[in-house]
């Protein structure tokens, strides 16, 4: 008589906290094509805009969509309940904000807590993914060049409070939330794992240009509050690294999946800086108009983030800054957000 392994039959089920951010939308596109059963939350499922891309994803799987705010303790119960991985991926983002603390800071610890509370109502939940940032390890007043950042490193929260940089709210959000999820979770024994992701390129599934892409292609765009966004960016962490948003999306499922994994694990592909990227761009797509006034920029990156500790997990990226920059090229074209020079 045949036995079937149930574990080879079982379907699994996975929920994504968040759905209608970039990210999001390609994970959830990477864990239906993997035979996932997917749920997802949003905050307003009304917005049919923010919503297109869900539905667009809905034809390739079993995704249900529930409404579920960071701020409101109990929404995520329902939609984590059954489900084998939580991925938290949502972070309340306000580049504008007069009150970081009021708009992002204080929701996005608020908001892990409140995820982690349901999980602990699950019976369910084998491990939680939390999506960190790269501004949470790489802000700091050392001098390079050569310093190499990885797990052990955290951003200087005395700086960034003191000075008050700019967007300082984010890099102190990152922080304090993934801080609170990791103390909550060893409190609670929750199996929790952070991904460090550096700066997310690459293509998109989102109807209008996420703000990470807005940052990576504003020396092509001209977008004044991106480009200030990009020239701070290595002021403030001495570097711009860069990660292809499908990789990204493939180590959150492998960190999932991978037993062994714990702690945190930073995720970056490739580390430069803005002149270096500024020439690249020049001379790979010399049809477009690309900035290059960058005195205050350094000529060389003075960190690098190292995804060593993923690798030897036997973690491989597939993509390079070709192919980001590419991708990014074709997305922002097809909607009409740059146009070739004149000739």
């Amino acid at each position: 008589m045949t036995t079937i392994d149930q574990s080879a039959t079982r379907i699994k089920k996975a929920c994504v906290i968040g759905g209608t951010g970039n990210l999001a939308s390609i994970l959830i596109k990477h864990l239906l094509q993997s035979g996932y059963k997917v749920n997802t939350t949003v905050r307003d499922p009304e917005n049919e805009k923010k919503m297109s891309h869900l539905r667009v994803l809905q034809e390739l799987g079993d995704l249900k969509i529930f409404k579920a705010d960071l701020t409101h303790e109990g929404s995520f119960t329902s939609p984590i309940s059954g489900c084998e991985y939580v991925f938290h991926v949502a972070t309340p983002i306000n580049f504008t904000s007069q009150d970081p603390e009021k708009d992002m800071i204080n929701p996005a610890s608020q908001g892990v807590i409140n995820v982690l509370r349901s999980c602990l109502k699950s019976n369910s939940i084998k491990r939680v993914i939390y999506t960190s940032s790269a501004a949470a390890v790489s802000i700091n007043n050392l001098s390079g060049p050569g310093i190499v950042v990885d797990e052990e490193n955290w951003s200087d929260i005395y700086f960034l409070t003191k000075e008050k940089p700019f967007n300082w709210g984010y890099p102190v959000s990152k922080m304090l939330a993934e801080k609170a999820a990791c103390i909550y979770a060893e409190e609670h024994n929750i199996d929790l794992v952070t991904v460090v992701p550096a700066l997310i390129a690459g293509n998109s599934l989102l109807s209008d240009p996420p703000s990470s892409l807005s940052l990576s292609m504003s020396l092509v765009t001209g977008k004044e509050m991106y480009l200030i966004g990009l020239k701070e960016m290595q002021k403030l962490s001495g570097s711009i690294s860069f990660i292809h948003v499908d990789d990204l999306a493939r180590a959150h499922l492998f960190l999932a999946e991978k037993e062994t994994a714990s702690g945190r694990y930073i995720c970056c592909s490739y580390n430069t800086n803005v002149p270096e990227i500024a020439d690249f761009l020049r001379q790979r797509y010399p049809k477009y108009n690309v900035l290059s006034e960058f005195e205050e920029c350094l000529s060389s990156a003075k960190l690098t983030l190292s995804s060593e500790k993923l690798i030897k997990e036997g973690f491989r990226f597939e993509y390079g800054i070709s192919d980001m920059y590419d991708e990014m090229m074709e997305y922002f074209e097809s909607k009409g957000l740059i146009k070739p020079k004149e000739s």
